[in-house]
């Protein structure tokens, strides 16, 4: 199916952006849930976190999959999928009175349903919208409307939370996901099509079996992927613990909220700024400084005073960096080996990050469970942040020599050497 006339770049980008807003911004607030929901069913902190790390786990596991169907089908087909799933699998989530509902519903669906109506595949859909130039730019745009998200549902949950319940709220969320649907109908879907393909100078002479294997004998591919491991398991984290983390201190419960909301708020300025950067800049430095800089907003919530306006200050210096590393990752992938395949090279990365989410989430009850504190885990998210910003340092940005040679990948040896 071609694209029609009237689904213009700016129509495929206002879709995606939505897409990336509902998507993201649900799945966002989850940590909100935590404390109503363990009080109500008598669980642990680590039974929810469980069903939480899960969530990230399937989420990483099916987006390759996810990825690999929309490259082949386009992306429509996949987020209409992936809502209906992600819709069912919040409404079990409400209705779950056991720890294996909440494991099976919250964590195993809904992890599902988000990998297959993952902002990523907007992403793809809208880098192939655009030329090459405009093309971080509009990938870190597509990363702010993530964390818009994250802006609008926090307060939106908190207050739904205290006038209804949480598990009205739920409710509500789940019926929110289908708006998905309409939305995927105004992207293009066909990955193939050749006005696309020649815009985002993609090579469909390539197989997707050569992608991967191109993709994995590359060693700044690897490295990439290594490194995304502890941006997940840092904002994973912070996504599902924080906000508790902050009532065990003694503040009110919005003030986690707000401090979500405004990690989602100064995101929007700092995925933005990160995609403008990554237009001019070295896309790996950009990395690396952002790991570094999170190590140290950390350690700095360790030392300051522990009030309302240290939780904001590291709530909005994290914020500037939480998915700012999303445009240079997915600018990296599609900078070095086109944008043909993108959503499934991306898959791969990202599995490395939602491996990191679940040990973030999952070991951060454990711990707190068996400590009664969070401290643990916060100075391993110091150690972590520096290997992050060192493991980006080698990468070779440089596009492949089959994307200016002009000749199909076949014709070239596993690119480990450019790597």
């Amino acid at each position: 199916m071609k694209s029609s006339v009237w689904r213009t770049a700016l129509v495929v980008i206002v879709a995606g952006c939505a897409i990336s807003t509902i998507g993201f911004g649900i799945r966002a607030v989850f940590g909100l849930f935590l404390e109503p929901m363990t009080a109500a069913r008598g669980w642990s902190r680590e039974t929810f976190a469980l069903a939480m790390a899960l969530q990230n786990l399937l989420w990483g596991v099916a987006l390759p999959f996810a990825g690999a169907m929309a490259d082949r089908v386009g992306p429509v087909r996949v987020i209409i999928l992936g809502a209906l799933i992600y819709a069912v699998g919040v409404w079990g989530m409400s209705a779950s009175e056991t720890s294996f509902a909440l494991y099976l519903t919250g964590g195993i669906l809904t992890g599902t349903g988000v990998a297959f109506s993952a902002f990523s595949i907007a992403l793809a859909a809208m880098a192939r919208a655009v030329g090459p130039e405009k093309r971080s730019l509009v990938l870190g745009l597509g990363t702010a409307a993530g964390s818009f998200g994250q802006v609008l549902f926090s307060p939106i949950a908190q207050g739904f939370i205290s006038a209804f319940g949480w598990h009205a709220t739920l409710l509500v969320f789940a019926a929110t996901t289908l708006a998905m649907i309409p939305l995927a109908l105004l992207l293009p879907n066909d990955p193939s099509d050749p006005a696309a393909s020649a815009a985002a100078g993609a090579r469909a002479e390539q197989t997707l079996a050569q992608a991967m294997a191109e993709a994995l004998a590359h060693r700044g591919y690897i490295l990439l992927t290594v490194g995304f491991f502890v941006c997940g398991f840092h904002v994973a984290f912070i996504t599902v613990h924080f906000p508790v983390y902050v009532t065990d201190l003694g503040m009110p419960p919005a003030v986690g909220a707000y401090a979500i909301a405004l990690i989602g708020l100064f995101n929007i300025a700092g995925s933005f700024l990160s995609g403008m950067a990554g237009q001019y800049w070295s896309k790996k430095c950009g990395l690396s400084a952002i790991y570094a800089a999170r190590a140290v907003c950390i350690f700095l919530l360790l030392v300051a005073p522990k009030n309302e306006l240290t939780v904001y200050l590291f709530a909005g210096a994290m914020g500037i960096l939480w998915l700012s590393t999303v445009p240079l990752t997915t600018g990296i992938v599609a900078q070095v080996f086109g944008v043909r395949y993108m959503a499934t090279l991306f898959g791969l990365v990202f599995l490395s990050h939602q491996l990191g989410s679940f040990i973030g989430i999952w070991l951060g009850g454990r711990l707190y469970d068996n400590s009664g504190s969070y401290d643990g885990m916060w100075w391993a998210g110091i150690v972590a942040g520096v290997l992050a910003a060192l493991v980006h340092l080698p990468i070779n940005e440089k596009p492949l020599a089959r994307l200016s040679a002009g000749t199909p990948a076949a014709d070239h040896k596993p690119a480990a050497a450019e790597g």
